[in-house]
C-alpha cells in the first residue's frame, strides 16, 4: 500500500527542502493545502514537541494519512531560553526579524563570548494512519554573533554564528545546511523511522 506523507506547513521552501531529503521514502509528499487539509491550528504546547504534535494531529484529523509537522525555534542560553517556542510571535507576529534579531543582539551586549552560547532546535512529529506518534528532535549549535551577516536563510539564521564553520547560519549554501541545519538532521532521523515504520507493514 503508497502511503502519501503530508506535511502540516504551508512554506514552499520548507517543502522544497523536505522532498530532497524524504524524496527516496517512495511515498507520495503534499503539503497540506495539496492534500486539501485545512484546519484550525492553535499552537498552545509547552514545547517544540507538544507544538509540533498538535500541527501534525490536526491535519491527520482531516486525512488520515501519516503526518509530518515541525516546530523550531531559537533558544539563548543568556536570556532564558528565549524565544524559544515563541520564536515565531517574539516581539508580536508582525514585528520584522531584522527588529527581533537586533533586539537579541542588544540584551546580549555584556554577554562575553562563552555566555552567548544559542542553538536552533526543531521537532519533528508524525502522526501515523492509527494514530499513534513518532518524534524526533535535533539541535544546530552556535553563538549569536555580534552583528547580523548572510543573506542566505530566513528569520534568525542571520544571528547564530557557527563558530566550527566560522559563519552564520545565513552564510551556509542551501546543501551545507540541509547536512547540519536542525531541521535537516531532525528530517533525516525522521526519515530512518519512517523506513523502519514502512518496512514492517510491507
Amino acid at each position: 500500500m503508497k502511503h502519501r506523507i503530508i506535511f502540516a506547513t504551508g512554506n514552499t521552501g520548507k517543502m522544497r527542502e523536505i522532498r530532497l531529503i524524504l524524496g527516496d521514502l517512495g511515498c507520495e509528499i503534499l503539503s497540506m493545502k495539496e492534500a486539501g487539509a485545512d484546519p484550525e491550528i492553535v499552537e498552545n504546547g509547552a514545547s517544540f514537541g507538544e507544538n509540533a504534535e498538535i500541527k501534525a494531529r490536526a491535519v491527520w484529523q482531516e486525512t488520515g494519512d501519516i503526518v509530518l509537522a515541525d516546530d523550531s525555534g531559537l533558544v539563548v542560553d543568556y536570556i532564558g531560553g528565549e524565544p524559544g517556542i515563541y520564536s515565531a510571535r517574539y516581539m508580536g507576529e508582525d514585528t520584522s526579524y531584522e527588529i527581533k534579531n537586533q533586539n537579541i543582539i542588544d540584551r546580549l551586549k555584556d554577554a562575553r563570548n562563552e555566555e552567548r552560547t544559542a542553538r536552533f532546535v526543531c521537532n519533528i512529529a508524525a502522526v501515523l494512519p492509527d494514530g499513534s506518534v513518532v518524534h524526533t528532535e535535533e539541535t544546530m549549535e552556535g553563538v549569536i554573533a555580534y552583528e547580523p551577516a548572510g543573506s542566505g536563510g530566513f528569520g534568525y539564521d542571520p544571528i547564530l554564528m557557527l563558530p566550527e564553520y566560522g559563519v552564520t547560519s545565513a552564510e551556509l549554501t542551501i546543501e551545507e545546511k540541509n547536512r547540519i541545519s536542525h531541521r535537516g538532521k531532525a528530517l533525516e532521523a525522521m526519515k530512518q523511522q519512517l523506513k523502519r515504520i514502512l518496512r514492517e507493514e510491507s
